[in-house]
């Protein structure tokens, strides 16, 4: 495993950029999992990749995100410099612009409801601006805003394997509506991960979008998981109508917020009691939901 710390990140500045080798160098609060995020200075962090599997990410951020955030009404994440492999550490990097705000909980917004329709609005602003010759969804970014199909094999296999908890009849079908349908518009971008680590709140309200590691283009369904992981029943409404998404979208969306739930639940409900109760009670609100949207048609 591949030791990234405070000293490693100290040499790469030093070595490659000296200008900057008087600046305080300190971990985020919150590093993600695939790249180490370190505070560089007051203004700026160093972002590493941690596995080869992610280092395709660095290239897209710098081409991509410079183009994206002149285009969108907040910020998002932008890099000011990239780092080259070198003895201490084999892959590229970047130096970005530190954004200031808390990462999302539901108790540092003022408004559930006002939040839902920002970001759907911010969505609605990503997916607008052309996408031509972005990159296509494919294995550099999980698939996301490709084909859910790709991860058929895997959702059956969670619901299978947990048919005693959860009922199989109703998993499937929410399942199978999702892969009914295909995404026939031209591709738009997807942030990819929109989830509240990744999203940014000052003063009550949405701030600042970070951690575009999985930007692609393609179908905008996998960016509405959130629809069901945080909103409540109001909220997700709100949400759902500022995104102007059709019945089928939505049901893709709610296809992706199902497997990652379930891959979750399967492969945490031995080891990690937390993230499985979290798993599990968004996999019940995705059942409800659906129950409640079959009724009243």
């Amino acid at each position: 495993m591949l030791k990234i710390d405070v000293d490693l990140v100290s040499k790469l500045i030093n070595s490659q950029f000296p200008q900057w080798s008087d600046l305080e160098i300190k971990p985020v609060k919150k590093s993600g999992n695939d790249n180490r995020t370190f505070h560089l200075g007051k203004s700026m962090s160093v972002r590493l990749p941690s596995d080869e599997a992610y280092v395709p990410q660095v290239e897209k951020e710098q081409k991509w995100l410079p183009i994206l955030a002149k285009h969108l009404s907040i910020p998002i994440s932008e890099p000011l410099a990239k780092g080259e492999p070198s003895e201490y550490y084999s892959y590229p990097w970047s130096v970005n612009k530190w954004l200031d705000g808390e990462t999302l909980t539901l108790e540092n917004i003022d408004d559930l409801n006002q939040f839902a329709n920002d970001l759907g609005k911010l969505l609605v602003e990503l997916q607008s601006f052309d996408a031509s010759g972005g990159p296509l969804a494919g294995e550099h970014n999980f698939y996301r805003g490709g084909d859910i199909a790709v991860y058929d094999d895997e959702c059956r296999a969670a619901i299978n394997n947990n048919i005693n908890t959860f009922d199989k009849v109703l998993l499937e079908g929410i399942w199978e509506l999702a892969l009914a349908s295909k995404w026939s518009g031209e591709p738009v971008w997807v942030h990819g991960d929109i989830a509240p680590g990744n999203i940014l709140i000052k003063n009550g309200k949405l701030c600042a979008l970070i951690d575009f590691g999985i930007l692609g283009v393609g179908d905008p369904s996998c960016d509405a998981a959130m629809a069901w992981t945080f909103f409540d029943e109001s909220s997700r409404k709100i949400f759902k109508n500022a995104l102007n998404f059709d019945q089928e979208t939505w049901n893709r969306a709610r296809g992706w917020a199902l497997w990652k739930a379930l891959i979750t639940y399967d492969y945490h409900k031995q080891s990690d009691k937390i993230i499985a109760d979290e798993s599990c009670n968004i996999i019940n609100v995705i059942l409800n939901d659906y129950e409640t949207e079959r009724l009243r048609h």
